[in-house]
């Protein structure tokens, strides 16, 4: 008996309820619950759906809030603050991760162009997969953290320029010359000029309006989203781009997050049929063709792509551990590599199988780099010989400057937590010097006036050759434990004997520490909330 479309779609949701069931039993992300939905859902498995337009409305509905909700993430301020490094970082890592990747596609026999957009496709990352574990490890903040949300952001502007420049194919095979190019750069030109606009003189105020019901806001961030995509693929752009710089015009309101987080799970919900649609794409057989070259782009993405990543690191002068850690989190392709893909093929650049093998790529990654991640640290203390051997550390980095040849304290860790401890112990009159194994922290704290040195901890010989000799001191403000652990026996090993004070997140953590020899043992979040307690202790007794 033939289903309805109704009848359809109430299958898909319950499947989708029972994947993703298991998909968190098994401490896998949702989309990789999606991706194993759209198969199962499609022809290659039970047969629920097929192509059509109902479910392509949907699946477009689901890109466009996607495309919307990066759009909004990308305020200006925040861009800046990225640093040069995590920019310089993220485009040589796509640039060369593409290089190679388009060689690789070209040997599986993909054509020059579509080899091409695939090498492209498979140098992006998963930003929500990365920043989910990361949050959920409480790594945001850490150094190799922030490098690797830097390197997400540019690569969320690298998929922008890669549909735009679909767009341009899309103008006519020779979209690259002639009248036809400058009216299509016109018709941008009007289209970013009047976003800009709006987005300056009347949607802060239309925003506001809106802000006094929550169901009317959110109401208006779908229908923003939406109107601005169908406007730009009137205009002859893609609605990825229109739902883009949608988001762009509002990200600098302060009604951003309000959207935004309201927004996040109504995008997963339509994506939801995104993956259902590319499921309804694959056949069995379709798929046990593409699977040797779904395997060997899943090789390259598993393993060159990080290594990719932490040559480029390295070179950028980061500790070895920072480039690991920052590189294996890249280990997976992202939603907008299918997107990416998926358009490609609509416009003929690219075989339809080609989705079907960049799918089984994207479901391998996904659930590989998930347990790499979670693993990172462990991963790292056992590959670290081999590490040694095969990346060399340039010499220079592991000599930022010339330290004072006496101090009292050492404070490792240059982040807000210990550069304020070192400013103000200066102010006191207490002769600090700093060591921090980001380059960005230790050039921060030189133009504060304060003596600062490169060390990575993870290497022994680096330690030894800070200011110990003196020392009263030696202060660690960096809060993962295993990082702790590594300075206090790097100091005992070159003889230090003085007083170790450590941080830590949790008094499991403390406990470890102070059980490992530590003087002391600083609990940063706890010791603020006490001082605020006290605070607000003595304002409340204060008279009214």
């Amino acid at each position: 008996m033939e289903l309805t479309l109704f009848q359809q779609m109430a299958m898909v949701l319950v499947l989708a309820t029972a994947l993703g069931a298991v998909a968190i039993f098994l401490r896998q992300p949702l989309v990789a619950a999606f991706i194993v939905l759209g198969i199962a859902a499609g022809p290659a498995g039970l047969g629920l759906v097929e192509k059509g337009e109902p479910l392509d409305s949907l699946a477009q509905l689901g890109i466009a809030l996607l495309l919307f909700l990066v759009g909004l993430r990308l305020d200006l301020n925040v861009i800046r603050r990225m640093g040069v490094t995590a920019a310089i970082a993220g485009l040589a890592q796509v640039v060369v991760t593409a290089a190679l990747g388009f060689a690789v596609a070209r040997g599986c026999g993909i054509g020059a162009l579509g080899a091409a957009l695939v090498g492209v496709a498979l140098s992006f990352s998963s930003t929500v997969i990365v920043v989910k574990l990361l949050a959920d490890r409480r790594e945001i903040d850490s150094l190799h953290g922030r490098l690797a949300v830097g390197i997400l952001i540019v690569q969320d502007l690298v998929v922008i320029v890669a549909l735009i420049a679909l767009s341009a194919i899309r103008q006519g095979t020779d979209g690259l010359a002639g009248p036809g190019v400058i009216d299509f750069a016109l018709r941008g030109t009007v289209l970013v000029a009047a976003l800009a606009a709006l987005g300056r003189f009347v949607l802060p105020r239309v925003l506001h309006a809106f802000a006094r019901s929550t169901e009317a806001l959110v109401l208006f961030g779908i229908a923003w989203a939406v109107f601005v995509g169908a406007a730009s693929e009137r205009l002859g752009f893609s609605l990825e781009l229109g739902a883009f710089l949608a988001g762009v015009s509002i990200a600098s309101t302060r009604y951003r997050d309000a959207i935004g987080g309201r927004l996040t799970s109504v995008r997963d919900f339509l994506l939801l049929f995104f993956f259902v649609a590319l499921g309804a794409t694959l056949t069995v057989d379709s798929i046990w063709q593409q699977l040797p070259m779904a395997l060997a782009f899943s090789a390259f993405v598993l393993l060159v792509k990080p290594a990719v990543a932490m040559a480029i690191l390295l070179a950028l002068g980061y500790g070895r551990r920072t480039s690991f850690v920052t590189a294996l989190a890249l280990g997976q392709i992202s939603e907008f590599s299918l997107i990416l893909i998926a358009t490609a093929a609509t416009l003929g650049h690219l075989e339809r199988e080609s989705i079907g093998a960049i799918t089984l790529v994207a479901l391998v990654t996904i659930v590989v780099s998930s347990a790499t991640i979670v693993r990172s640290q462990s991963l790292y203390e056992r590959l670290a010989p081999a590490l040694g051997r095969a990346f060399h550390r340039r010499p220079e980095t592991s000599d930022g400057g010339a330290a004072p040849s006496t101090c009292d304290v050492v404070i490792v860790g240059l982040g807000r937590y210990g550069s304020n401890i070192a400013t103000i112990l200066t102010e006191r009159g207490v002769r600090v010097v700093g060591a921090d194994f980001d380059p960005e922290a230790v050039a921060s704290a030189r133009r504060k006036g304060i003596p600062a040195l490169y060390a990575d901890i993870e290497d022994p010989e680096q330690v030894r050759n800070l200011p110990l000799e003196r020392a009263r001191c030696v202060v660690s403000a960096l809060p993962q434990r295993e990082l702790n652990v590594a300075l206090f026996d790097a100091l005992r090993a070159s003889g230090y004997s003085g007083r170790v004070a450590l941080c830590a997140h949790s008094h499991a953590d403390a406990s470890a520490l102070v059980e490992l020899g530590a003087t002391h043992v600083f609990l940063p979040f706890l010791d603020a909330a006490k001082e605020a307690s006290d605070r607000i202790v003595e304002v409340s007794a204060e008279p009214r």
